[in-house]
């Protein structure tokens, strides 16, 4: 945006929409209701201020008694933190080769967490006990990097969703193996909304000990928030690796009072249902159009597909989205905003690219 007078005018066309990401979109018009209810007036700094106390009362009642809240600022910033928080100087990851600590945060895993990555390939970008088993090995060896946690994505970066009992297996394993069980939450939500389950029910009932809860994807400006889930397994010294890592915000409140209009009611659960039920859409009426082939189950908010050769450069004349990987597939991600007519849209774009390829 830039000033003319005293005018605001947008640098974008505010009706635009794209499927490249749910990071693409706006804030959700209560969010930003929240923002301004929290401003105005001075309070304490850096987490010492009515909105983050109030925002632990919620985070209790959906994830259990025991639980604190670590509002930060980004994804990268809660894992890379949350896992810190678990492991020794020694310790070591074992996460799915797809995971966003392996595939999207650069070497922010190492380099700033100071812990390696034991990976392993796992179908539809989901672990298994027994696919953890095979890094889970070498303890007491000082020649290898020690694993000493897993980290698991819900939903993972295929778009696929852990069932409860998937998630309480692996939390079951990590218990007889000494491992805490990390939770990639992006998209905690949409699976949430996919499963029709409670919070609580696929992650501190599951066994999960630590866990980062996405808000930036479900609607929020900004902000995601390290949630402690048994503080019988995390360092009490994760307040001080906060700061040490960057994500100590002075104005706190602005990502505690987002996170308070997300918990308080069922927003949390309706912005990720609107995004998963426009997937359902845009997955159904892809696999219609000739040429078109799924390649993942569409169970939360993300699509993966191959297009016909040639077809995609035509779609993203339409709309932006991104190619997954080499082997030609395209990925499509639905968002709190998404509307039937979006996805519609997009439909349209496909089937007219397919038949002209």
């Amino acid at each position: 945006m830039f000033h003319e007078g005293t005018i605001m005018i947008p640098l974008h066309n505010p009706r635009s929409h794209t499927f490249a990401s749910d990071n693409y979109s706006g804030a959700h018009p209560e969010i930003l209701a929240a923002l301004a209810a929290a401003n105005g007036g001075h309070v304490g700094a850096y987490g010492n201020d009515p909105y983050t106390a109030h925002l632990q009362t919620l985070v209790k009642r959906h994830f259990g008694e025991r639980v604190e809240a670590f509002p930060v600022f980004n994804g990268t910033g809660a894992n890379v933190l949350a896992l810190q928080a678990c492991l020794p100087r020694w310790g070591a990851v074992v996460c799915a080769e797809t995971a966003h600590i392996n595939a999207d945060e650069s070497t922010a895993p190492q380099a700033v967490g100071g812990f390696k990555l034991w990976t392993v390939a796992a179908e539809n970008g989901k672990l298994t006990p027994e696919l953890i088993a095979r890094e889970a090995y070498g303890y007491g060896f000082e020649h290898r990097a020690q694993p000493l946690a897993a980290s698991i994505t819900q939903s993972t970066e295929l778009g696929t969703v852990y069932t409860p009992q998937e998630i309480r297996a692996i939390g079951a394993f990590c218990r007889e193996h000494g491992m805490a069980l990390h939770m990639d939450g992006a998209r905690l939500a949409n699976a949430a909304a996919a499963l029709g389950a409670p919070l609580r029910e696929i992650t501190t009932d599951a066994g999960v000990d630590i866990l980062s809860f996405g808000g930036t994807k479900n609607g929020l400006l900004f902000g995601e928030c390290v949630v402690v889930l048994n503080p019988d397994r995390v360092s009490d010294g994760l307040k001080y690796l906060r700061k040490l890592n960057l994500q100590l915000a002075s104005k706190m409140r602005f990502i505690s009072a987002q996170f308070i209009a997300l918990l308080a009611g069922d927003l949390w659960r309706e912005t990720a249902q609107q995004a998963n039920e426009m997937a359902k859409r845009l997955s159904d009426g892809l696999q219609t159009i000739g040429g078109v082939e799924l390649v993942y189950p569409t169970e939360a908010n993300a699509v993966f597909v191959k297009l016909p050769q040639g077809a995609a450069d035509k779609v993203r004349e339409h709309t932006y989205f991104y190619d997954w990987d080499a082997q030609g597939t395209s990925r499509f991600v639905c968002s709190f905003d998404t509307r039937e007519e979006d996805v519609d849209a997009l439909l349209a774009a496909v089937r007219q690219a397919a038949e002209a390829v």
